[in-house]
């Protein structure tokens, strides 16, 4: 079943208990960056659907009332198998709720709780549009269709329907610039990123996954809104910042961030979507594809980071052989 057969099943399912009320996104790490845009869209475009974005152990041990009949619950695991997601799932499944598991293993823990499992795509050729972030993000535009009504839904479609080739284009066009960047940061200890809007997902797995899992280096995510409320007293001309200018109802947001980095700053990475040829998507529905773009920009730079610092993106030293 496609994401649109999906849907179709749970609203007809749910038709004699009142519909779809509550959306709850649950997952970790990577993955619950990657629901952002998702969670971002409801908020934005539903008029009577809650959503939730949960880190899969909070949505386990606090979870919210309302969570029941009138629920959906979509979680993500890359191999399936994330123990706090899987429980999230298992919670799901005995609150008679529809779980949808996004995973890349088909075959793996999490499927014994999921009601409908997507496989997305992975890897270097992987095709955009299929990938985790827009598989989350198509839950719940067809829950808004499906619904209420989601005017823009061809536009978004369309969008759906550019967004590899403009990502892979964007990869072309940062190669030159991924190179010298890594030169230039190699020996730093911190680095912060910094975004807003519905691609705000992908600057904090940046921190969280690349820069603090993969590379041991200090980071955070800053919101671009949040920056000028105690985050821009740490700017000086040697701290390195990362920052994304988003397309979209956020941009103003990005670039007034970017005007004081500019004055006070000297070293700044700036990822502009329109720069890297996003604004070709509406721009009704172009908010929704910035965490697609820069989230799959970032490896460019990633791996020419890894190279010159001689520090692997597979290497560990707690995760998957401690315990914890």
């Amino acid at each position: 079943m496609d994401m649109k057969q999906i849907i179709e099943q749970i609203t007809a399912d749910k038709k004699e208990a009142g519909g779809i009320k509550q959306v709850y996104y649950a997952a970790c790490g990577g993955s619950y960056g990657a629901f952002y845009p998702a969670k971002t869209f409801l908020e934005k475009e539903a008029k009577d659907i809650k959503v939730g974005l949960y880190n899969s152990n909070e949505f386990v041990h606090n979870t919210p009332k309302a969570f029941g009949e009138n629920s959906v619950l979509v979680v993500a695991s890359h191999k399936g198998n994330t123990p706090e997601t899987v429980k999230a799932a298992e919670l799901g499944k005995k609150a008679g709720v529809p779980v949808i598991a996004l995973t890349w293993i088909e075959d793996s823990p999490i499927t014994e709780y999921a009601d409908y499992v997507v496989k997305y795509t992975f890897g270097e050729n992987k095709d955009i549009a299929g990938e985790k972030t827009i598989q989350a993000l198509m839950t719940a535009v067809e829950i808004l269709k499906q619904t209420e009504g989601y005017g823009n839904y061809d536009k978004f479609l369309d969008g759906v329907s550019r967004i590899d080739r403009i990502v892979k284009q964007a990869c072309k066009h940062v190669a030159n610039r991924a190179l010298t960047f890594a030169r230039n940061h190699k020996d730093d200890s911190v680095i912060y990123t910094m975004a807003s809007g519905a691609g705000y997902g992908a600057a904090y797995m940046e921190s969280i996954c690349i820069f603090m899992e993969m590379q041991w280096i200090n980071s955070a995510s800053i919101h671009s809104g949040e920056y000028f409320h105690g985050p821009f007293e740490i700017t000086d001309a040697e701290i390195p910042f990362v920052i994304q200018v988003s397309e979209g109802s956020t941009r103003a947001l990005d670039e007034r961030a970017l005007s004081f980095l500019n004055r006070y700053a000297k070293r700044v990475e700036v990822l502009d979507a329109k720069d890297l040829g996003l604004s070709t998507i509406d721009s009704s529905v172009v908010d929704y594809f910035n965490h697609s773009l820069f989230n799959n920009v970032y490896p460019v730079y990633n791996q020419a980071l890894a190279v010159e610092r001689e520090h692997p993106l597979t290497t560990r030293r707690y995760m998957w052989k401690v315990e914890y």
